[in-house]
């Protein structure tokens, strides 16, 4: 594939807000997508506000999901502003993203079925909390709230502490991936018929594609996951150890990478003790075994004991800040961080390449209302 951006050509209305459905159109912006961004007039997308980051007044979290795309501005309540939205849609549009509050988008005319019917090579994606059915289809949702539903929050920090959120928005982010895949997989459909259709997916549904091992644990022996803090769950040795300078991950889980750590750390016995003499054994007597792994661990630094495993093939990694990723070498030479052509921004680039070439994120968030005359002319 010589063309780094595959979607060009393709025009996509975002009728969405917050994380999931921005995220999911900001990837199709990056491969090449027109992205129109529908936002209320005056105060645009909640996100234009959230977040701790900022560049100048505009909010780093929506420079994050929203660089590149286009911007209009359209009142929801006036059904003349509706109604060229609408036959923009029909006549303009490939794709349509949406997570308004269930049954909106079909109040205002805008729903899959009634657009589809008028637009039949159009590609609709619902993006709703908790899916197109059930008793839960009409309520509204938030990533936190389906962590907690969905179990997410059950198997993340320490057991005996108080629950905690996985660090980033990964139930929205996730869902907004799905609407890329399910776009993807229409815009083939839609090469081989030459009509679209409807795609339906739920923070919901994301949230318990998370949860599939965890799930098909129970499924089989009836096992309810834990909280495992820094390990995988059935592996031992694997989790984050105390050295003198802070903290390393340490992944020996099966007998011959363990055998080769004991010889490291200078007990040999460890590898025949009956207590650690396979994955199951280590595994039940793991607070025993971390122990004593962390009262050598503990004596030397981070950077000496990676070294040494890396030496004997046993993978390990510090914990780092985003400060210091971000300007490490692997991240440098992979050419993740992106300055947009005007120098304003700095923003992730897309974690893929097409022979070789990442797509590049060109330009920056839009000011609300800047693209107004492509939808109303001047």
């Amino acid at each position: 594939m010589s063309n780094e951006t595959p979607l060009a050509g393709i025009r996509v209305v975002e009728l969405g807000s917050s994380v999931a459905v921005p995220y999911g159109t900001w990837v199709m912006s990056t491969l090449g997508a027109t992205v129109v961004k529908v936002e209320r007039p005056e105060s645009g997308d909640d996100c234009r506000t959230w977040g701790t980051g900022w560049y100048g007044d505009v909010s780093a979290i929506f420079v994050a999901l929203n660089a590149g795309k286009h911007s209009v501005e359209v009142d929801l309540k006036d059904p003349e502003q509706v109604a060229v939205l609408r036959r923009f849609i029909i006549e303009q549009a490939d794709v349509v993203v949406q997570n308004l509050r269930p049954g909106v988008a079909e109040r205002l005319g805008l729903g899959a079925d009634e657009l589809c019917a008028e637009s039949d090579k159009l590609i609709y994606v619902n993006c709703g909390a908790f899916g197109r059915e059930g008793p839960l289809s009409t309520r509204p949702g938030y990533d936190p709230l389906m962590q907690a539903f969905c179990g997410l929050m059950n198997v993340t920090g320490e057991e005996g502490r108080p629950p905690v959120r996985v660090g980033t928005s990964i139930v929205d982010m996730g869902t907004g991936m799905w609407c890329v895949i399910g776009v993807l997989s229409a815009l083939r459909t839609r090469e081989q018929t030459g009509k679209g259709g409807r795609v339906d997916t739920s923070l919901f549904e994301t949230a318990m594609g998370w949860m599939t091992y965890h799930a098909c644990s129970f499924f089989g022996d009836g096992s309810v996951p834990q909280k495992f803090g820094s390990s995988g769950p059935g592996m031992a040795p694997y989790q984050a150890y105390r050295c003198a300078d802070g903290y390393l991950i340490i992944a020996a889980p099966n007998d011959r990478m363990f055998g080769r750590l004991c010889t490291l750390l200078g007990h040999t016995e460890w590898s025949t003790d009956v207590r650690f003499v396979n994955n199951k054994n280590r595994w039940e007597n793991r607070a025993t075994l971390n122990a004593l792994i962390e009262g050598v661990t503990a004596t030397r630094d981070q950077m000496d004991w990676q070294g040494e495993l890396e030496k004997i093939g046993i993978p390990s990694s510090p914990l780092q800040g985003v400060d210091q990723v971000v300007s490490h070498p692997q991240t440098e030479a992979l050419g993740l961080v992106q300055t947009t052509d005007d120098g304003k921004y700095r923003v992730m680039g897309i974690p893929m390449s097409f022979d070789g070439k990442r797509p590049y994120q060109h330009d920056g968030p839009p000011s609300l209302g800047a693209h107004n005359d492509e939808l109303f002319g001047e």
